[in-house]
């Protein structure tokens, strides 16, 4: 103690005056002359700086490095950083070795030759409510991205009072719901205050939590993105294979037609033969029974082609009414190849898998949210303004006010609650994990199922065709020995009944022949290439597995 107070006195003699509050020192008297005894070291004073100077220096000092402890602590978030799960690897396809380029990258309108399927096509495109609802989806998360950006900057507001007070009893002065005698003298007082001002708060993003809920935003808003496409995708999908559908019954109505006409002439020819008593009426019977029969199919078969005309109209966007028809079904162009790329491409493509990558971006980054709310918030608060002060009179100002502040604010009691959010937000990361592989694992059982679709479906055309041209020559051959009398009608009967349902096969195998090629097409993600970015989006920045995307637009509707 009695070297601190030796110490102590020993710079107030030297003309200095060390205070408690800072490291600042001033002195006594800056006009004065400096002691006899510093004569002995004639350069001290002038390397003494002046203490006004020395002050703003200190001052400046202190700026720059709570600046640079603001802007360390800016780098810090909290939570994990995005990273894509592992998914099972494969090198080739279960039904095909062939790496020649994907039928994937081609657009719809060079796959779909069928020029009124095209047109119904880019109605859908334009007009189908699904479409404009993930397109109003895609710029609602559009804003909600703007708006966590602008967290993360300060903000600014104004203010502005107006105040008057007028009493005209000089005696008293009113205070809340009373008065007090004042003693004044005159006509009484009046008083008023006018003031404006403009603040700024800003919440310093110490652990994160706003850039995380930036990138949260950001994927969702590349989920919605991706989710549009797949729309799109589904949409020409659903077109083709709904045409394919009513021009496949179309055919069927001829076939059953056609075959309800032969009937009806072989019932005829019955009739007239029963009357002469050439045939018994068992057989008048078995043939009436079967044109009963192809009427019945044929009429539920006009129900099917309106119903599918009713479905292709809601698609388009529009009420239930009857479609124009293009090419025949057997005009119908099939691609003579169906190469589906590399597997690895699929995750790329698909946009469903893109989509719930992204929504696993986003559940990643919601666990940094909830782990920063769990520490103190930092905000700084300031604002500038004016204001003016007449009383009875006379005017005081104007003059200028400043304040600021800084808070610091952190959970207490509820820090168990949000830990559990925390341990939620953790649950919902991994089961968009599982949903995730689950994605892809259903994206290569669809595309596996699609190639052994179109593989076996062309096989099977191919002998259906070889069975129909066979009992069209059975049928042509047992009618003729039935009207010489050299067969039974049993022979007829059974040669055109297997005819007919041989036909339908046929039809309906072509028709699957078809959409097994659209629906390979859509499964793997058809219409976009690994390497072609679609309209306003940065698909290199998706392909890198990140959380951090940039920014989509919404993608309008491909249309050549």
């Amino acid at each position: 103690m009695s070297r601190e107070r030796g110490g102590r006195k020993g710079m107030q003699d030297a003309g200095y005056e060390s205070r408690d509050t800072g490291c600042e020192m001033r002195a006594l008297n800056p006009g004065s002359r400096i002691p006899d005894r510093e004569s002995h070291i004639p350069h001290l004073a002038s390397r003494i700086p002046h203490p006004a100077s020395r002050s703003v220096t200190a001052r400046l000092y202190i700026m720059v490095v709570l600046t640079g402890v603001v802007f360390l602590l800016q780098g810090c978030k909290m939570g994990p950083d995005y990273t894509r799960p592992e998914t099972p690897k494969a090198d080739t396809w279960r039904v095909t070795a062939s790496t020649a380029e994907s039928i994937a990258n081609l657009p719809w309108w060079e796959l779909l030759k069928d020029q009124e399927l095209q047109r119904l096509v880019r109605i859908a495109l334009e007009e189908n409510l699904d479409l404009q609802i993930a397109a109003a989806n895609i710029e609602e998360f559009q804003a909600q991205l703007m708006i966590a950006k602008f967290d993360l900057v300060p903000s600014l507001n104004y203010s502005g009072t107006v105040f008057g007070f007028r009493n005209t009893n000089s005696n008293v002065l009113p205070i809340g719901g009373g008065a007090i005698p004042s003693g004044g003298k005159g006509g009484g007082l009046s008083l008023s205050h006018e003031s404006a001002d403009i603040g700024l708060k800003w919440e310093v993003d110490l652990w994160g939590r706003i850039r995380r809920s930036i990138e949260a935003a950001r994927a969702q808003l590349l989920s919605k993105s991706e989710n549009q496409r797949a729309v799109i995708l589904g949409l020409v999908s659903n077109v083709a294979e709904a045409y394919f559908e009513l021009r496949g019954l179309d055919y069927e109505v001829e076939i059953t037609k056609r075959t309800l006409k032969s009937w009806e002439e072989t019932v005829r020819l019955s009739e007239l033969r029963f009357k002469q008593g050439v045939i018994p009426k068992l057989d008048l019977d078995r043939f009436q029974a079967e044109r009963a029969g192809a009427a019945a199919q044929l009429a539920d078969i006009e129900r099917q082609v309106v119903q599918t005309e009713n479905r292709l109209s809601i698609l388009l966007g529009h009420r239930p009414a009857e479609i124009a028809r293009g090419l025949r079904l057997t005009e119908q162009s099939i691609p003579p190849a169906v190469p589906p790329g590399l597997p690895s491409d699929l995750l790329q493509r698909r946009p469903d898998i893109l989509k719930v990558e992204q929504d696993l971006a986003a559940a990643t980054a919601n666990i940094g949210v909830a782990q920063a709310v769990r520490f103190p918030q930092l905000a700084l608060t300031g604002g500038v303004g004016g204001a003016g002060l007449q009383i009875s009179g006379t005017s005081i100002g104007p003059f200028a006010t400043f304040k600021g502040s800084v808070s610091l604010t952190g959970p207490l009691f509820n820090a168990s609650a949000l830990g559990y959010q925390v341990k939620a937000t953790e649950a919902q990361a991994q089961a968009a994990v599982a949903q995730y592989r689950k994605t892809v694992l259903t994206a290569f059982k669809e595309v596996e199922d699609a190639l052994i679709a179109v593989q076996k479906t062309a096989e099977q055309r191919s002998a259906l065709e070889q069975q129909v041209a066979s009992l069209r020559s059975a049928f042509t051959l047992a009618d003729f020995r039935y009207q010489g009398g050299r067969a039974s009608y049993l022979d007829v009967l059974t040669a055109q009944r297997s005819l007919f349902e041989s036909e339908l096969a046929l039809a309906r195998t072509r028709r699957g022949q078809l959409t097994s090629v659209v629906q390979l097409y859509k499964a793997l993600g058809g219409g976009w290439s690994p390497g072609v970015a679609v309209p306003g989006q940065g698909s290199e920045e998706k392909r890198r597995g990140t959380a951090e995307p940039i920014e989509s637009h919404a993608a309008s509707p491909v249309v050549p």
